[in-house]
């Protein structure tokens, strides 16, 4: 499919005004989720669209909310489109997900519960205004330039590698939600486990990391996931009477988000160090 017609004077690399006012107005929906799933894993019965049990899953559905509140958050104050664009189409899978697996399990959410209301509500149709905006602002995308900070070669590829990976396990957990769960370190159900698909599909922001080596372009999905996998490894602990010590999948998540946190940590470290002028880094 061919995209949109582009003319010179369109690529400025501005932030459309139907990006920013969808950025904002879909911020208070994920503070409010983060705020019941977080602090009270253990009374999503009372407080959300489902019972969710255990607390593991719904820590880290709350963790994802928050990191996607900052990451619309930069997306309505950004200056350049390119900072935040490569968020989109992740979040715009996940959205999708999300809205099928609602489908798909209608039977298992409360109906009655306003907070079901408002999830079917943002499920059914974020996705098409995410994809919506995203193919509106692409237009104003401006390539970068070999005078501009990049990521080296090799740690765009590690990324995109790892982003291809959790698009497969993305894959696994939603398309055998009965397999992942007999592997899984916890308990899932084939909701929880279709949910955890949608999770890790937001992943797929790495692979666009060897086409656009840019650091002003992965800066902020990097904060994003340092910010989401901080909130993991807290919940991980929290919830560690929850996870099974005997299962080698336990270990082979636990350590791999910390070193992949590690991993981000020490990449941001360099970049920035190697930005200029210091006083203009967030």
């Amino acid at each position: 499919m061919a995209g949109p017609t582009v003319h010179g004077s369109d690529r400025d690399d501005r932030v459309l005004p139907a990006t920013r006012w969808l950025s904002a107005a879909i911020i208070p929906f994920l503070i409010v989720a983060f705020a019941v799933l977080y602090p009270f894993p253990d009374d999503t019965g009372r407080l959300f669209a489902w019972p969710v049990r255990p607390t593991m899953t719904p820590m880290i559905l709350a963790s994802v909310y928050l990191g996607g509140a900052y990451f619309f958050f930069r997306a309505a104050t950004a200056r350049q489109w390119h900072t935040v664009k490569g968020g989109f189409v992740p979040v715009g899978t996940f959205a999708a997900l999300m809205g099928v697996a609602t489908i798909l399990h209608w039977d298992k959410f409360t109906h009655s519960h306003v907070a079901f209301w408002l999830w079917a509500g943002l499920y059914f149709t974020t996705p098409f205004l995410i994809f919506g905006v995203w193919w509106a602002n692409r237009r104003r995308d401006v390539p970068g330039t070999s005078a501009e900070l990049l990521i080296p070669v090799r740690v765009s590829r590690v990324i995109a590698i790892l982003g291809g990976l959790s698009g497969l396990t993305a894959l696994f957990l939603f398309l055998f939600p009965g397999r992942a769960a007999a592997v899984w370190p916890w308990m899932l159900t084939p909701l929880t486990a279709q949910v955890m698909g949608a999770i890790f599909a937001l992943g797929i922001a790495g692979l666009g990391a060897p086409v656009d080596r840019r650091w002003s372009s992965a800066r902020i999905l990097l904060q994003v996931a340092v910010l989401m996998l901080a909130l993991i490894l807290v919940a991980g602990v929290r919830a560690s009477s929850e996870l099974d010590p005997s299962n080698a999948v336990t270990w082979l998540i636990g350590t791999g988000f910390v070193a992949v946190l590690a991993a981000i940590a020490a990449t941001y470290a360099r970049m920035r160090a190697q930005a200029a002028p210091p006083a203009m880094q967030d």
